[in-house]
């Protein structure tokens, strides 16, 4: 059976083995360097970006990740993840943070606000209905998300939500200006948003099988049990909060 290893530093990492676990896939925590010998794919979740980034410094963990993504392992980032695995990050807090690299693209850290500023929206995932079925749509659940500005020639744009207006990118009053929230750069996959928060397991199935494409050891093929995978609007303070 196939073993995904999932960064358990902090943040979201429990629900993203859960929904390894509806696949029939085992998700195990990694929070040593050595722990990554025993993977071949990782998700690095959604959580306090700042936070991690400080907890991987204290584990000597930067060297080992940075290694793990040069190899061409599969590599996903959800959120907190997304803005670890880019190479520039901006709207960082003082001081700024470590970042793992590799994901040629600039992500604002916190484009959508803070906690209060919540939210879910349906995005269209023509690639990810295409590969896994489903609906073309995906419920996006975005919790303080961060958002892609700008990226390389190399990296496959696999969705993208209108920019909020909240003063922090400049505003073009004759076109709406589109950000991206989720791409793919070879054996790199990330959202913005956080898919191990919903019953939809689409975005889990494909990060499967990436292992394929990226030419590491086949996955058997997952099989998800069917859900409701409808974006139902919830209230925010419904919506869990990573301090």
């Amino acid at each position: 059976m196939a073993i995904v290893g999932v960064l358990a530093l902090q943040g979201s990492f429990n629900e993203h083995i859960a929904a390894l676990r509806r696949l029939g896939v085992k998700g195990v925590e990694i929070r040593k360097p050595e722990q990554l010998r025993n993977v071949t794919s990782l998700i690095i979740p959604g959580g306090e970006s700042t936070t991690m980034a400080k907890l991987a410094e204290s584990y000597n963990l930067f060297p080992a990740l940075r290694e793990f993504v040069k190899m061409g392992r599969p590599v996903w980032g959800t959120c907190a993840g997304l803005i670890l695995l880019s190479n520039n990050a901006v709207g960082q807090k003082s001081g700024g943070q470590g970042l793992i690299g590799g994901l040629n693209c600039t992500v604002h850290r916190n484009l959508f606000g803070s906690q209060l500023q919540s939210f879910e929206a349906e995005l269209l995932v023509p690639e990810i209905a295409s590969s896994e079925g489903g609906p073309e749509t995906f419920c996006g659940v975005f919790i303080r998300a961060p958002a892609i500005l700008e990226v390389g020639k190399e990296v496959q744009v696999l969705a993208d939500y209108p920019a909020p207006s909240n003063g922090l990118l400049e505003e073009n009053v004759e076109e709406e200006r589109r950000v991206i929230v989720a791409v793919r750069q070879g054996n790199i996959l990330a959202t913005a948003f956080h898919p191990e928060l919903t019953a939809d397991t689409r975005w889990h199935s494909y990060f499967l099988k990436m292992a394929d494409d990226t030419g590491e050891e086949a996955l058997s093929s997952p099989v998800a049990i069917p859900v409701d995978i409808s974006c139902v609007q919830q209230p925010r303070n419904d919506l869990p909060i990573y301090r």
